[in-house]
């Protein structure tokens, strides 16, 4: 079996956690790195305890579910929860963030965002990551089948 390269491995682990979303309108990943190590991963899905869009319902306002939590808001939480510094670290994420998560990313200290597809790619918030001079680029995954029965041939 031929390695993987870190970007396909960490947007791998992206995709694994968007699997966890609990909102049914998109499934969203989001995996923070340094120095090559995962510091924290995040998924869409409601605040710890409350009701979650694939019991209830996603919950609508203006277009937006309010009931979720942004996958790289939760990862980025989770950093800030546990005390681990973000200030340098990279993001990978199944899809181009919105406008409101570009802003934390950008106020957090993430200098690349790596996403896999084009999500309503707002031009703001792409002007915003080029003014905060963070890298853009778009990694998209290469799926791969993983047979467990053959790992050691």
């Amino acid at each position: 079996m031929e390695r993987i390269s870190w970007d396909q491995y960490f947007m791998a682990q992206s995709h694994l956690l968007a699997l966890r979303s609990t909102c049914t309108r998109l499934t969203v990943g989001a995996t923070i790195v340094r120095d090559k190590r995962i510091i924290a991963g995040g998924y869409n899905g409601s605040i710890a305890g409350g009701d979650h869009c694939i019991d209830k319902g996603c919950y609508v306002i203006d277009h937006h579910c309010v009931r979720t939590i942004h996958a790289e808001m939760n990862a980025l939480l989770q950093c800030a929860k546990f005390g681990v510094p973000t200030d340098g670290a990279e993001i990978y994420v199944t899809h181009f963030p919105c406008l409101q998560c570009c802003k934390a990313l950008i106020q957090s200290g993430i200098k690349t965002v790596y996403y896999a597809a084009d999500y309503k790619n707002h031009p703001y918030a792409i002007e915003l990551f080029q003014q905060a001079n963070v890298k853009l680029e778009k990694v998209e995954l290469v799926e791969q089948v993983i047979d467990f029965r053959n790992l050691n041939q």
